[in-house]
């Protein structure tokens, strides 16, 4: 996927584009996220897009406590861009799809709704280096992998080393940010990071955090 990217630049980008709004589901430039749609009005835009470039947006929205959002229901201001990849309809209508994170952006208005579904006006100045395959710089792998180790065993999580003490820098970063259960307003801090190494730091200090909190409830839960 690094090839897609390299083909782009932030010119090639859509300026107003589809936005599902989801909490809890952040898509990193890089990472891939997979989506089941279902919802009428969703499964349309799925169409839209896929005739018109293949690109929508992924967009938290404020109030995290609902499952269904509503048509003016406030978002975040930073989403991420996306590309679908890979696409298949089920028998039961539904389309299960992934979208492959190409950059961040601030959203600067509210566009016409099509077909029952949100559309945005997006800037990716902010984001100039989000399309760039290079190296992290300032990431510090030994420590952030140490306190995986220890997230992975106060949570019980099964995690595959092999793989991620192999991914390079930015592949660990940002599947690690993405797969780890924090909360939408823990995801959205990390998807707001100016740099990867400043999520890598949040990512590591917040899983910190949580075995922190696991060991004290755990010393509580026998006294």
């Amino acid at each position: 996927m690094r090839a897609l990217t390299a083909e782009l630049t932030t010119g090639d980008l859509p300026d107003e584009v589809a936005v599902f709004p989801l909490s809890g589901a952040v898509l990193l430039p890089h990472g891939r996220l997979p989506l089941n749609i279902f919802e009428r009005r969703y499964r349309m835009m799925i169409e839209d897009v896929m005739a018109d470039g293949r690109f929508m947006a992924m967009v938290q929205p404020r109030s995290a406590r609902t499952e269904t959002v509503a048509d003016d229901g406030l978002m975040y201001d930073v989403g991420c861009l996306g590309r679908i990849t890979a696409f298949t309809e089920t028998d039961d209508g539904r389309f299960l799809i992934t979208l492959f994170g190409l950059s961040r952006f601030r959203i600067i208005d509210e566009c016409a709704m099509r077909n029952g579904y949100r559309r945005i006006g997006v800037d990716f100045s902010d984001f100039q280096d989000d399309l760039a395959g290079d190296p992290v710089a300032g990431f510090v792998r030994q420590p952030f992998i140490d306190t995986l180790h220890a997230y992975f065993a106060s949570h019980d999580i099964k995690g595959s080393w092999d793989a991620l003490e192999k991914a390079d820098e930015r592949t660990l970063i940002t599947s690690v940010a993405m797969a780890v259960p924090f909360s939408p307003e823990e995801r959205q801090a990390i998807l707001e990071c100016q740099s990867l190494a400043e999520q890598g730091e949040l990512l590591r200090s917040l899983m910190e955090m949580a075995v922190h909190e696991k060991q004290v409830a755990i010393t509580s839960a026998r006294h």
